[in-house]
């Protein structure tokens, strides 16, 4: 049997390509080719397109099969491209009576979608991290934004089978989950007694006591409760690094994105995360270019990356989004909005080598992804002089840092 997945996008995309393979397999797909799409910005489409061109070119009789969000938002292009036999949205792909059914296109009004069911997955093929949806969809409208019409309304996965999903993957050998979700602060508003994130994760690592360790993707920085504070602040199996979701450090860009934060709300959030954890690494997304961007407002989020000191960046020029807000406001040239993405880079780029170079000499536990490379709890990435078992959390001492990572020594 001949099955490849080719994943693009979030973490949460991770996680179904593993929830499709299960239910593929069980209806003996072979020979076929699913693309599992992102819709984020108009790259994200085009190297899918590509792929789905490039698999039939190098296997004209494989079943190329086409999901994910942007196939959600607009499957008819997708289903005309050459070698394309079946279209599925992003809640049938998850449906194993989908992957039976010889309907050429399934993809249903994802608007009307009020519940996400759980799915118990036993692994990540060669993977050593383990990525588990908490949370599906989003109910809020950010005017760049195109995914709330891929995932549709914000739902979450009850706590019981979280756990279930987390005990699971810890039986099968995995040191290290993360926590995914399309808008992960988000977590429990429609489930009963409105559980919020942070009592998610104590309540993870209270029943889940065999797990090393936990790490959560991109949250909002407005919106961490008090007890994921504690966590942050309480608990070493919840890993020190945070994923901002930020996007610009100038208010007037923020409110014009209608975001739920403005600068402040940045800058408080890392100087309470480093007050409680003094070891944290922060991370953020970064939008270059955002369209009535000027000098002045770049130079806001510019300056953002070292006030509210953050390491590690996901920066992206921005890209209009058919039926968004923000695609009828005239855009920047996107030679500008390249330009402002690189500066965001390098900037990012010389904090994150400042940290890689503070560490050097200090001890470090390491989850090996590879024989020669894993990541930090701190998620700085790391290479290792010598060969290492994938899957195991290794402790090392730095030895040296180059602008890429740091270099592990020998094994303590």
């Amino acid at each position: 049997m001949t099955l490849d997945i080719l994943t693009f996008g979030c973490r949460l995309n991770a996680f179904e390509s593993e929830v499709m393979r299960g239910h593929a397999e069980a209806a003996g797909i072979d020979n076929a080719v699913i693309v599992n799409t992102c819709a984020v910005t108009a790259e994200a489409e085009r190297q899918a397109r590509q792929a789905v061109r490039r698999a039939h070119r190098a296997n004209p009789g494989a079943d190329i099969i086409v999901t994910g969000c942007a196939a959600q938002i607009d499957p008819a292009p997708w289903s005309k491209i050459p070698g394309v036999t079946r279209v599925l949205g992003n809640v049938e792909k998850l449906d194993q009576a989908a992957w039976t059914s010889a309907s050429p296109l399934l993809v249903a009004d994802i608007m009307q979608v009020r519940q996400t069911a759980s799915h118990l997955i036993d692994g990540f093929g060669t993977r050593a991290r383990a990525f588990i949806e908490v949370q599906q969809g989003c109910d809020h409208r950010c005017t760049f934004c195109i995914i709330p019409y891929g995932r549709g309304p914000s739902r979450s996965i009850p706590m019981g089978a979280v756990a279930d999903q987390v005990r699971a993957l810890a039986a099968n050998g995995f040191a290290e989950v993360v926590l995914t979700g399309v808008d992960l602060t988000s977590y429990g508003a429609d489930l009963p007694g409105t559980p919020k994130l942070g009592q998610l994760v104590r309540r993870l690592l209270a029943a889940v006591p065999e797990l090393p360790r936990l790490r959560l993707s991109s949250i909002d920085p407005a919106e961490i409760d008090d007890d994921l504070w504690r966590m942050i602040a309480e608990e070493p199996r919840l890993m020190p690094h945070l994923h901002l979701s930020a996007q610009a450090g100038s208010d007037l860009i923020l409110k014009r994105m209608k975001r739920r934060h403005l600068r402040h709300h940045v800058i408080e959030a890392a100087a309470r995360a480093r007050a409680l954890r003094p070891d944290i690494a922060l991370g953020a997304d970064l939008i270059a270019g955002f369209p009535t961007e000027d000098d002045t407002m770049f130079a806001d989020t510019l300056s953002l990356i070292d006030e509210a000191g953050l390491d590690f960046l996901h920066v992206f020029p921005y890209s209009a989004r058919n039926k968004t807000p923000a695609a009828r406001i005239p855009a920047l040239p996107m030679a500008e909005r390249r330009a402002r993405a690189a500066r965001l880079r390098d900037a990012g780029q010389r904090r994150a080598a400042a940290r890689f170079q503070a560490a050097i000499d200090t001890t470090i536990a390491i989850l090996a992804e590879s024989e020669s490379r894993g990541h930090a709890e701190d998620f700085s990435p790391v290479r290792f002089t010598e060969p290492v078992t994938p899957g195991q959390i290794v402790t090392c001492r730095v030895a040296r840092a180059d602008a890429s990572g740091l270099i592990a020594g020998a094994k303590i």
